[in-house]
């Protein structure tokens, strides 16, 4: 089996793995044969490696067995390339604290690995990230516009830029998402107020655009998208919250109708639903949702970031 363009990259690149290191390759049923071309890709640069296979997790956030959480603890690198994200399980958190270096990969797919967003050059994505977030830096005022009607004003004063996803994950107990490539920040809650057009995605593609009236930091009322509502609906009133605001800014990635890779597309913008305590808020929600928009105006204090989906910063 040829190792992958996107496992290399993961293996190489991400991760740094260097020979006698100890990896754990973690999947389901669903990944296994990406998670063999990481698995090759890491024994190719001299690896301990060890591929796992874990059943099926019925949703986000479930913790693996205690026998898997501890293997976690004891390795140097892990990759876990599953369905349902364990980004934010205790098994992940404590084997952070121990010092792994840990990428989780939950729904990726061929597609992203051979020729999308785990195709790009991360280092260069990463003095991206930097270099806007410099500009960014103190900033009080957050204003999104497009073309078909968003306008959207929100306080960001005092919260800070997160830089952490740029697919780098080179020193001990570093932890990223990939693919990577997005700046992002939590609003101050309860402060957005306008209009969101969201025409990329929205837990799926979006074939029409849908509208979200904002109000007073809640998505008041929502046009066009029932299963979104549907979603929103189960996690009360706070699941409506705006709770981030996200830039692309990786240039191979996708619109393909996985938050996973849409979140990173360069030339969009995110809003996310619900849950924000994860980093930084004080939301907590069952729900987390990114609505994807594309060609998006951005004015941070009445200066100019984005044109049209084009970076100024």
């Amino acid at each position: 089996m040829a190792i992958s363009d996107g496992a290399k990259v993961t293996i190489e690149t991400c991760l740094n793995v260097k020979k006698g290191e100890s990896v754990l390759v973690l999947t389901d049923n669903s990944k296994e044969a990406i998670a063999q071309h990481l698995f090759l890709a890491a024994l190719n640069v001299g690896a301990d490696a060890i591929l796992t296979k874990i059943p099926d997790l019925n949703h986000d956030g479930q913790e693996p067995s205690v026998s898997v959480a501890r293997l976690m603890k004891e390795m140097d690198v892990v990759v876990i390339t599953t369905e349902k994200t364990m980004s934010h399980t205790v098994a992940r958190r404590r084997a952070t604290r121990a010092g792994a270096r840990i990428a989780t990969m939950p729904g990726i797919t061929v597609q992203m690995m051979d020729e999308g967003g785990m195709t790009a050059d991360f280092k260069e994505i990463r003095r991206s990230i930097f270099r806007v977030a410099r500009k960014l830096r103190r900033s009080k005022v957050l204003r999104i516009v497009t073309e078909i009607g968003t306008d959207l004003k929100m306080n960001i004063n005092g919260r800070t830029w997160v830089t952490d996803d740029s697919g780098i994950c080179h020193k001990k107990g570093d932890f990223t998402n990939l693919p990577a490539g997005e700046l992002f920040i939590c609003p101050v809650e309860w402060t957005a107020n306008g209009t969101l057009i969201v025409d990329g995605s929205f837990i799926d593609t979006v074939q029409e655009p849908i509208k979200v009236s904002v109000k007073d930091g809640l998505a008041d009322r929502i046009t066009g998208a029932h299963d979104v509502v549907r979603e929103l609906n189960k996690g009360g009133r706070d699941a409506r919250s705006i709770a981030k605001f996200g830039i692309g800014l990786n240039p191979r990635a996708k619109l393909v109708g996985k938050v996973l890779e849409d979140s990173k597309v360069l030339g969009t913008v995110n809003i996310g639903f619900g849950d924000n305590s994860m980093f930084g808020g004080t939301v907590k929600s069952s729900v987390h949702i990114l609505g994807i928009v594309k060609k998006p105006t951005i004015t941070v204090d009445n200066v100019l970031i984005m044109k049209d989906g084009e970076l100024r910063a």
